[in-house]
């Protein structure tokens, strides 16, 4: 059974940083391409990062160059995304996925339900 299950999500003050992860179980996450998404109230669905199987970080959204980084560990089966100098407008539910075209970084089969990240000071 495929699942991810993300986790590393809480509140930040504006300028601090958070570490997500993203752990796969049921198939290899390392003959895939992952990306990591978010989606705040009210507000369409943004692609963050994507990581392909072999190309390493394969896009970026112009809101998160810089600040965020996208890594996969294989002997852990799991993503992560490192998020630094946040802001408010970073505030969200971030989940993982198993993404089907990482430059495109857009359609998915398999997502989890995400982790909840609160900017605010």
């Amino acid at each position: 059974q495929v699942q991810l299950v993300e986790s590393g999500g809480g509140l930040v003050q504006p300028g601090g940083s958070l570490r997500l992860s993203c752990v796969a179980s049921g198939f290899t996450l390392a003959d895939y391409s992952i990306g990591w998404f978010r989606q705040a109230p009210g507000k369409e669905r943004e692609a963050v990062s994507c990581f392909g199987r072999y190309s390493g970080t394969t896009y970026s959204a112009n809101s998160v160059k810089g600040r965020f980084a996208i890594s996969r560990d294989d002997g852990k089966n799991t993503a992560y995304l490192e998020m630094s100098s946040l802001k408010f407008e970073d505030t969200g539910n971030y989940y993982c996925a198993r993404v089907q075209n990482p430059w495109q970084c857009k359609d998915y089969d398999f997502r989890g339900q995400g982790t909840q990240v609160t900017v605010s000071s």
